[in-house]
């Protein structure tokens, strides 16, 4: 059976003991061991080179030897002509014994050898290996040269062809060669070594260093080696662990402001429910008794004071529901979600302008859809009620606009516009603004507070993407 197109290609038990061998060496070993793999080719590539250029010089060598013996046979003839015949054979026998890569044995007119012969000279002990010789070494040749002087034939030289002077030679050419590369190699594979350590030493520093931070110990700061590549790293590597550390500072204030934050809420909200409904509240009975102190009186009910305590209860009632609509709309505003975002904003505008009546407000919301899902609403309304009462409370601005709109690129721009007193230079970051950055930066937007001369503008962009606010919205504060 063919595996599918898509399946994964499996790997066998060796070849998975093999990845995790080769992923449990250091990288100082990888590095050799790669080098001596590349060393092991190129030597495999020479002693091929070799081999094959000894078996050519080899070959060359004895066709060289067999036509020299034919030439010196000739010579010889031409130089001994007056000789007898055995003294001419004589004299060819010792010239021969001077010959390479050849034996040569002279037999005269009647088939016996003359002279002593090679082996009296020279010796059948090679250096060369067998199987060096075997790879070598080209077939043996014979050839049978007839002797003739004086028109007459006075012997016959037997040739044999013999390399194995030709292979002592390549083999102690390659034995020398080998020795020489491997003494290079080892002393290169040791410089290898001690330069690896030096210059990777800065890794193990490194890999010190990320320990350190993944314990949340953001003090790790790296020296800067003297390798640039290592030392751009390094330098990384401390950025990170500054932004770490101011990371951490910030959510720090942060964590200590959100506490502060809660408990300036319920204290304000103590403080609404005592003062506002509290009063309220105590009208409420007191005029509960009066109805029942005017409906027990022994004359009968007065029926112009009931309607006059009806009145008053239906007041205070509706003063009730006004500061009860108010605080939750400050905890959560219940028509987000409801009802479209841009009819939420109005109405938001307008409550600001119930509440400020000194205050003019505007609003251009028409660019927005219905809503781009919890989180995202909320994010957008927040920033606008935060920096709309920011522009009141702390700029004394006597006009403030808000324009929000959708963008071609699929985003929400928002911007704050007053004519307050601007941003001072010695002002410090609230919980209002920190808690819109926290709340745009949750959403993957942007943030900016500058002075608009005069007063201030805040802009705001956020990704109006509602799955994405769905997957962030455990940490996006309410």
């Amino acid at each position: 059976m063919t595996p599918s197109a898509g399946t994964a290609p499996t790997i066998s038990p060796r070849e998975s003991r093999l990845a995790s061998l080769w992923a449990g060496l250091s990288t100082r070993t990888r590095l050799i061991a790669v080098v001596l793999a590349i060393d092991v080719v190129a030597a495999l590539v020479s002693c091929t080179v070799i081999v094959l250029n000894a078996r050519s010089a080899v070959t060359v060598e004895t066709q060289a030897s067999l036509a020299t013996v034919e030439l010196l046979v000739a010579d010889t003839i031409r130089l001994a002509e007056d000789s007898p015949p055995d003294r001419l054979l004589q004299t060819l026998d010792l010239r021969f014994q001077a010959l390479r890569h050849v034996r040569v044995s002279l037999l005269d007119e009647s088939g016996r050898k003359v002279g002593v012969g090679l082996t009296r000279f020279r010796s059948d002990r090679h250096i060369a290996p067998r199987w060096f010789a075997q790879m070598i070494a080209p077939g043996i040749q014979q050839h049978v040269l007839p002797i003739v002087a004086s028109g007459r034939r006075i012997g016959t030289a037997q040739i044999v062809t013999e390399p194995l002077d030709e292979i002592d030679e390549v083999w102690g050419y390659a034995v020398a060669l080998s020795v020489t590369t491997f003494c290079i190699n080892v002393a290169m594979l040791m410089a290898l070594y001690l330069a690896l350590g030096r210059v990777l030493a800065p890794l193990g520093s490194l890999a010190d260093g990320l320990t350190q931070l993944e314990r949340h110990d953001y003090t790790a700061r790296l020296e800067p080696p003297r390798s640039r590549e290592l030392a751009v790293i390094a330098e990384r590597f401390n950025g990170v662990a500054e932004a770490l550390t101011e990371v951490r500072a910030a959510n720090g204030r942060l964590n200590r402001q959100l506490l502060t934050a809660q408990d300036d809420e319920r204290r304000r909200t103590a403080l609404e429910l005592h003062d506002e409904f509290g009063p309220c509240l105590f009208a409420l009975e007191a005029n509960a008794a009066s109805v029942s102190r005017i409906a027990l009186a022994p004359s009968g009910p007065d029926r112009e004071k009931l309607a006059a305590r009806a009145a008053d209860i239906s007041m205070i009632v509706g003063q009730v529901q006004t500061l009860n609509r108010d605080l939750l709309n400050r905890l959560r505003p219940h028509a987000l979600g409801q009802v479209p975002l841009t009819e939420c904003l109005n109405l938001l505008l307008r409550d600001f302008a119930r509440r400020h009546p000194a205050t003019g407000f505007s609003g251009d919301f028409d660019g927005l859809a219905r809503g781009y899902g919890d989180l995202v609403d909320l994010t957008v309304f927040r920033c606008i009620q935060e920096s709309m009462t920011n522009a009141v409370r702390h700029g004394q601005a006597a006009h403030v606009s808000a324009v929000a709109r959708e963008t071609e690129s699929r985003s929400i721009e928002i911007s704050v516009r007053d004519d307050g007193t601007g941003v001072k230079p010695d002002h410090r970051v609230g919980l209002g603004l920190s808690g819109m950055r926290e709340r745009v930066g949750a959403l993957g937007g942007t943030f900016e507070l500058d002075n608009a001369a005069p007063g201030t503008v805040v802009r705001i962009t956020i990704p109006a993407d509602a799955e994405r606010g769905e997957e962030t919205g455990a940490s996006v504060p309410l």
